[in-house]
């Protein structure tokens, strides 16, 4: 897999999972992201490990990220997309998709699926559509499985 490193002024981009800041991506998807309230550490370290993560940056801080499960032929689920509140505003949300949508890797696929509660116009500008037929999609969703 092609490692990349895009440079916007003091911003960057990176799929390289060393420079991520697996803490920062706990603290946020935990405590600030409605879908993933209260997820242990060990299941963000996991979920990373087995996905394509992006990683967005300030000076070399996290700031934003996200991540792709995909068998990179078929398929691709985008999840975890974030910015962090203060940087929210500066494109930096659209430079991230773009990074995610042109991919070399992540072309040609048949599907592309993700859930989202707020984002829809972000995601519309990139092609996403509702589901045109939903009666097709089926789920089993425990949306308490980090509450103790």
């Amino acid at each position: 897999m092609k490692t990349i490193l895009l440079q916007k002024d003091e911003y960057s981009i990176s799929n390289d999972k060393s420079q991520l800041d697996i803490d920062a991506i706990h603290n946020f998807l935990s405590t600030k992201a409605y879908w993933s309230l209260n997820i242990p550490k060990e299941k963000v370290e996991v979920s990373i490990k087995n996905s394509l993560c992006f990683g967005l940056y300030k000076n070399s801080k996290q700031i934003g990220f996200a991540r792709v499960i995909t068998d990179f032929s078929t398929i691709a689920y985008l999840g975890d997309v974030y910015v962090l509140e203060e940087h929210r505003g500066k494109g930096l949300s659209k430079w991230l998709m773009e990074t995610i949508m042109s991919f070399p890797e992540l072309q040609g696929l048949r599907r592309w699926i993700l859930l989202t509660g707020d984002a829809h116009e972000l995601y519309r500008k990139y092609g996403w559509t509702d589901l045109a037929d939903s009666t097709n999609w089926m789920e089993l969703h425990n949306k308490n499985v980090y509450s103790h």
